[in-house]
């Protein structure tokens, strides 16, 4: 199926093609078997008119008088294919095949050596050409003449009817219309089933899906809405257990620091101090990836342009020696559909991270190349890039490099996933590319 183009990707699509392909092919049958019958009706009929005019002709010159009878012959009305003449010489040779059963039973050339034994000719020849084909019969009249027929039959007209072939283009179109409205009524129930799983896979908190509809379709949207409870009551229960584990470390972790506090060593009271800040940093990075506190911010219209520029400025400020490694570059104004506070700590996290560990941060933001495509943003550093094997495995929570990324840095490993899990919730998503010239490029996807 991968090499043949025509054949489509949806499933409304496939069950719609092999239900036309079917109509044409039942369509085509019956039509087919019109036209045959139609065909056999036109030739018994044509046959059955010619044979009663060509007996007339016959008994009209055996009943004429013999002056009168080439006259009254030229006065008959003969159907299409028929001719009668009256010869010397019979037209039907004896050196050709004669007329073949079937056509002489349906010709009803037998009738014409019945009734009474004056009205019988004295002699018939027949013979046909297969070419044409063309039927000749001869029939001698007791006065020596001969009255010879030339039958040649019209040929078939299946479609004789405009108004039939109207009438049937009309229908076809009527039922591939209504194929085409029953496919995609029928197959609305799995787009929507999509539609929810793409809302639960953004938001673990996204609505029901509603149980309506034929059983089949409440018995799938019920099995979803149980399995999305199971996940949600699964997630709230994982939060619920790691905000208590926090909560509990807090206590300990305050304990320490006081207890630090009263240490005469100053050097060691600071290295503890330092430590404890680091123990309640990482608890603090855990808790809010566990949380997920980006889904449950509503999503509204946001100027992401703007957005970029801040989130540079404010790393500007931060980081003053780094400021001439800062820039923006894309359009002035550019909206999204997004929820503000979490795409800026998305975007936050990706310029941290440029800075922090390549000592630059150049952002480019490109509109949609066309309607349905993503935004896409680059964040660009002139660090030493990493290992290409690593360019996934650092969006695991607490995976950090340590050739470049260690505790004194600040780092907590949490940077990236954190990033990408909003990115992710948007319905984007984020990657990591070495860059041919040296240094790394996050690239980051989000919908129009």
């Amino acid at each position: 199926m991968k090499g043949w183009r025509a054949w489509p990707r949806s499933l409304a699509g496939r069950t719609a093609l092999v239900l036309l392909l079917a109509l044409t092919a039942v369509q085509a049958a019956g039509l087919t078997i019109h036209a045959l019958d139609r065909v056999d009706l036109q030739r018994f009929s044509q046959a059955r008119e010619i044979s009663a005019r060509a007996i007339s002709a016959w008994r009209t010159v055996i009943l004429a008088p013999a002056e009168r009878r080439g006259q009254m012959l030229a006065e008959l009305e003969l159907p299409a294919g028929l001719t009668a003449t009256l010869d010397d010489l019979p037209m039907a040779r004896l050196d050709q095949p004669p007329v073949p059963p079937p056509i002489a039973r349906m010709l009803r050339l037998d009738l014409l050596g019945g009734g009474p034994p004056r009205f019988r000719p004295r002699e018939i020849i027949t013979s046909w050409e297969q070419r044409a084909p063309v039927f000749r019969a001869s029939l001698r009249l007791p006065t020596g003449e001969w009255l010879n027929l030339r039958i040649e039959l019209p040929p078939p007209r299946p479609w004789h009817s405009e108004t039939f072939l109207i009438a049937f283009l009309a229908m076809t179109l009527a039922a591939c219309l209504l194929i085409l409205w029953a496919v995609r009524r029928l197959t609305r129930p799995v787009r929507t089933l999509a539609e929810a799983a793409e809302r639960l896979g953004r938001d673990v908190n996204a609505p029901p899906m509603p149980e309506t509809g034929p059983s089949e379709v409440a018995t799938a949207a019920r099995a979803f809405n149980t399995m999305a409870e199971r996940i949600r009551r699964f997630v709230g229960d994982r939060t619920q257990m790691l905000a208590a584990i926090g909560h509990d470390l807090r206590t300990p972790i305050t304990r320490l620091r006081l207890r630090a506090e009263f240490m005469d060593d100053d050097e060691q009271r600071r290295k503890m101090l330092a430590d404890l800040e680091e123990m309640e940093a990482m608890v603090a990075a855990t808790l809010a990836f566990a949380r997920d506190d980006a889904a449950a911010e509503p999503t509204v219209p946001l100027d992401l342009a703007a957005l970029c520029r801040t989130v540079l400025d404010e790393a500007a400020d931060a980081r003053p020696d780094l400021a001439a490694a800062i820039g923006y570059q894309g359009p002035e104004h550019l909206v999204v559909p997004a929820r503000p506070v979490a795409l800026k700590r998305a975007l936050a996290n990706l310029v941290g991270n440029a800075l922090a560990y390549g000592g630059a941060a150049r952002l480019a933001l490109s509109p949609p190349e066309a309607a349905g495509r993503p935004v896409r943003l680059a964040i660009e550093d002139a660090g030493p890039g990493i290992p290409p094997e690593e360019l996934e495995a650092v969006f695991q929570p607490f995976r950090r490099l340590e050739a470049s990324r260690n505790r004194e840095t600040g780092g907590t490993g949490l940077g990236l996933p954190i990033a990408r899990n909003i990115l992710r919730a948007h319905g984007g998503d984020v990657v990591l590319q070495n860059r041919a010239g040296g240094g790394l490029v996050a690239l980051a996807t989000l919908p129009a």
